[in-house]
């Protein structure tokens, strides 16, 4: 069977679209080929998939702007991509699209210790802000499990959080300032780098925007002290039911760790295989840590293990060491990698309030069994950030949708129970005709009106976060 020839209006628009972005770009900054744009056809979210009309790799906030300026007038969509580790889809390209990476724009511009502040490009790993300030003693609070690979462009966007949030909130409440540029070129700063800066305040509607308002091209970032120690102590139990209830007891009690982790008996049985951290053998387990000096940890894991106790644990273990700690930590931060060699999966992320844990961790056991697919629960049990694992057959005919299904049931229950279909990954095209069951259209209405604001030509981040037939109805009635 022959493949029908490429439409030549479609070949000479983008001929026309290339030459005038290689007009303002390096020669290797523009990726047109066929073949090497489908590095970007995807991110995490690998079930979907549509390689871009092209791709473009800035290295600064000019450029990002001369870009834009030329897909505003061209009317080409644009799709903001960090390190492409979105798991809800956030940076998935349509066929007309502009993929814009800013893996190039990865330099540190400001340290200001006395103020506690760094500014960077927002192409920087996360991890690598730390690793910035470290000899200082400072570190960048917000820790999500792929902080190795992901960008800072992409923890804005999703106001991605992790292990320590807790404690320290996540990316919005270490957030103090960005440089952003808008749809049709212009640049624009928002926030500050002191409490309270002047201006209306828009980095609340910046910080998990998703990329439909703009390209965030530098942050700057909250930067703390080193806390005095750390110490964490793993419990098992025997059942999901009870540990949910143990850490409702601890928040209840007024105590606040950095960090409460999860982990059912799936995924504890798939770390041991892969990292063989000496996890006991039982139903869950939590890993809870506390910092500070060695009298305040003291105190606080008293007060923690007392309240485990209450709930029979089958083991408790409290670090005496250095390594110790990292033996425990060690299948926590594998458990991903651990899931992923044993089936394909889908991660997802809803929030609950802590006290629902029980009844949620009962609610998607039984709707594992309804459904006939295994799930592992892996999450951060303090702050009610929920992270289930649905493990599916992605050669299966029928298994994919299945799975959606599924995540959808699980999604709806966090709404059902007073939380919201997403904490760290974002709606992107995931959740997007979920959003109905959160919010109302009313509500719905103006959340687009505040993108007609800063994208009247809805070219940013196409067909994600919003309903698609809402967002499609909204874009062609900007053309």
């Amino acid at each position: 069977m022959e493949m029908p020839a490429p439409d030549p209006r479609i070949l000479a628009r983008k001929s026309r679209i290339v030459a005038r972005l290689r007009s303002v770009l390096p020669t290797d900054a523009v990726v047109e080929d066929e073949i090497e744009t489908r590095a970007y056809e995807c991110d995490a979210l690998t079930a979907y998939r549509c390689p871009p009309l092209a791709a473009v790799l800035p290295a600064t906030t000019q450029e990002v702007s001369e870009i834009l300026k030329i897909c505003h007038e061209e009317g080409v969509p644009v799709v903001p991509r960090g390190a492409g580790t979105s798991l809800a889809g956030g940076a998935l390209p349509t066929a007309d699209s502009v993929i814009l990476g800013v893996a190039r724009m990865n330099d540190v511009l400001e340290v200001d210790y006395d103020n506690r502040f760094i500014r960077v490009q927002t192409g920087r790993t996360n991890l690598s802000v730390s690793g910035a300030v470290e000899e200082e003693d400072f570190f960048y609070a917000p820790d999500p499990s792929s902080q190795l690979a992901c960008a800072i462009a992409g923890n804005i966007a999703m106001n991605s959080g992790g292990a320590h949030c807790l404690k320290y909130g996540v990316t919005t409440n270490n957030l103090m300032a960005v440089k952003m540029v808008m749809m049709d070129g212009e640049i624009v700063e928002i926030g500050g780098a002191h409490l309270d800066a002047q201006g209306l305040d828009l980095l609340g509607v910046i910080c998990g925007s998703e990329g439909q308002l703009g390209v965030v091209t530098e942050a700057t970032l909250r930067i703390l002290r080193k806390p005095e120690g750390a110490r964490p102590v793993l419990m098992g139990f025997d059942s999901n039911e009870v540990a949910g209830q143990c850490v409702s007891d601890i928040i209840k009690a007024g105590i606040l760790p950095v960090a409460i982790e999860f982990m059912d008996r799936p995924c504890i049985r798939a770390t041991e295989a892969f990292a063989g951290a000496g996890y006991p053998d039982c139903e869950a387990l939590l890993i809870v840590e506390v910092e500070g000096s060695d009298q305040e940890i003291d105190a606080q894991l008293e007060r923690i293990v007392a309240i485990a106790k209450t709930h029979n644990p089958v083991e408790l273990r409290e670090s005496g060491s250095a390594d110790e700690s990292a033996r425990i930590w060690l299948g926590r931060k594998s458990a991903f990698g651990a899931m992923g060699q044993i089936n394909d999966y889908m991660c997802l992320d809803g929030t609950i309030p802590v006290s629902q844990l029980p009844f949620v961790l009962r609610r998607i056991g039984e709707l594992s069994k309804d459904y006939g697919l295994d799930v592992g629960n892996v999450f951060h049990a303090g702050d009610g950030n929920m992270h289930p694992l649905i493990l599916f057959d992605a050669n299966k005919p029928g298994d994919l949708e299945k799975c959606e299904a599924f995540g959808a049931d699980i999604l709806r229950l966090c709404v059902e129970v007073g939380g919201c279909l997403t904490g760290e990954h974002g709606v992107g095209i995931e959740k997007r005709d979920l959003m109905v069951d959160q919010y109302a259209p009313e509500d719905l209405d103006i959340q687009m009106a505040i993108k007609d604001v800063f994208d009247p030509k809805w070219l940013l981040n196409p067909a994600k976060v919003f309903p698609l037939a809402s967002s499609e109805t909204r874009r062609i009635a900007a053309e």
